[in-house]
């Protein structure tokens, strides 16, 4: 799309342009436009999406030799290169390589990102590993959504007041701070546990259990807040929930049968990947119209395609290469141009809000899942190592975060405060396994 408005559009436009300023200029009364108005971000964009994606590359690689997963050095990489690092630093640099009528591009590659990747999380999340894994998992990951749910309502009591926008209710404020507080990332924690080994072992299992499950949650619970933040009334958010449900169903009774059929028939895979992106793009629409955020149908049809085929394996390939590669540094980027921590300045008492903050979302997964893990008789050690791994938020709450602010749930100050509690829950999650692996010798006292 972006190369059709690059070598057909803009030439004639330009030409068009031209042959306007040799012809006398505008017509009597009419208004010039502003520079920021007629100004072509394709040119600007060729040079910021290579130092997006070399930083991003060599922040990732930073990271990784940190014992941290490659994603939070991509993350962090959105955030120097945003106000709070690059434009407090240098902030003529910042100015000339994102100039603001770069944003809605920026924007639009980044929602294309997060589409596509929502399509990846549905389709990578085994269901399966919920199944077999007995109380252990049903206990805990109940209990590491519950509790930080109710501490996140807590917490919007004391804040409400003070940081609120305007004409936001507190059911909004509450519901989406109490989803922010319960989130797991299922994609970093299942790339954390590859990385260190503990993918195959009882804990890893147990882990990305209950990180499926609250994935699973975490979405039903953000369909519920935004239904409730974009419908002034009770009636407005059930019917918008009853669409969501027929919808469901629509994918799970229509869409999944007709993905399977069309795998196994040699003229369907001869079409497979502009069929499967072109689903995920309608689904995408099909919950956007019906007000509950495109990601979720995205979510929706990765979940329901087909597995274990090596032609859909084969098919997808690419578009995580590209997703993953090109598309994702977009997105964190951009959420970086977003968070302003300069807003919280020095300002007490929005750095008192931002530790409270990171204290309730941290105490609240790991106590919860700590407890609940030992109450199901598994040994202190790994139920505090199982703490710590739900308490990795990455790239699924930053999703959740840019929903929240897209739809005016929360102010940017907010917004700030909730990214930092994100990068500080995320990145003590490897160090903190690592001291509880090495103070805390012994195995479980029950099989996981």
């Amino acid at each position: 799309m972006f190369l059709y408005v690059g070598l057909v559009i803009v030439p004639v436009a330009g030409a068009v342009l031209v042959l306007r300023a040799h012809s006398g200029g505008p017509a009597p009364g009419a208004h010039a436009p502003s520079a920021v108005a007629t100004a072509d971000p394709f040119p600007k964009l060729l040079i910021a999406l290579p130092v997006i994606l070399l930083v991003c590359r060599l922040c990732a690689g930073l990271f990784g030799r940190m014992s941290q997963p490659r994603v939070i050095g991509e993350i962090f990489a959105g955030v120097l290169l945003g106000p709070s690092l690059l434009g407090l630093l240098w902030p003529a640099g910042y100015e000339w390589l994102f100039p603001p009528y770069l944003a809605p591009t920026l924007n639009i590659l980044a929602q294309v990102g997060l589409v596509l990747f929502m399509f990846l999380v549905g389709y990578e999340l085994d269901v399966g590993l919920i199944r077999g894994r007995g109380a252990a998992a049903v206990t805990v990951s109940q209990v590491s959504i519950a509790l930080p749910f109710a501490s996140g309502v807590i917490l919007a009591i004391a804040m409400y007041r003070s940081l609120s926008l305007p004409g936001v209710s507190f059911a909004t404020f509450a519901l989406f701070l109490a989803v922010s507080m319960s989130v797991t990332a299922f994609p970093v924690l299942a790339r954390l546990l590859v990385d260190r080994g503990l993918d195959r072992t009882p804990l890893g299992s147990l882990s990305l259990a209950c990180a499926a499950m609250d994935d699973i949650a975490a979405w039903c619970l953000l369909a519920v807040v935004v239904a409730t933040a974009t419908n002034s009334s009770l009636a407005g958010v059930a019917v918008t929930l009853a669409e969501l449900v027929a919808f469901v169903a629509l994918m799970f009774l229509v869409v999944r049968p007709l993905l399977a059929k069309l795998v196994k028939s040699e003229a369907g895979q001869q079409v497979l990947l502009p069929v499967m992106v072109s689903a995920v793009l309608l689904s995408a629409l099909g919950t956007q119209k019906i007000g509950v955020h495109a990601i979720f149908g995205a979510f929706l049809l990765g979940v329901v395609s087909p597995r274990g085929d090596g032609n859909v394996d084969r098919v997808i390939e690419p578009v995580r290469t590209f997703t993953m590669t090109v598309l994702l540094p977009l997105f964190f980027v951009y959420t970086g141009l977003r968070t302003k921590f300069a807003l919280l300045g020095t300002d007490l008492r929005l750095w008192g809000w931002c530790l409270l903050v990171i204290v309730v979302a941290v105490l609240g997964k790991g106590v919860g899942s700590t407890v609940a893990a030992h109450t199901a008789g598994i040994d202190w050690r790994e139920s505090l190592s199982l703490g710590a791994l739900m308490n990795c938020r990455g790239l699924t709450e930053l999703v959740v975060l840019n929903v929240g602010l897209d739809l005016g749930m929360i102010s940017p100050t907010v917004f700030a405060i909730l990214v930092m509690m994100t990068l500080v829950s995320t990145v003590m999650t490897a160090p903190a396994l690592s001291l509880i692996q090495r103070i805390r010798p012994g195995g479980p006292r029950k099989a996981l």
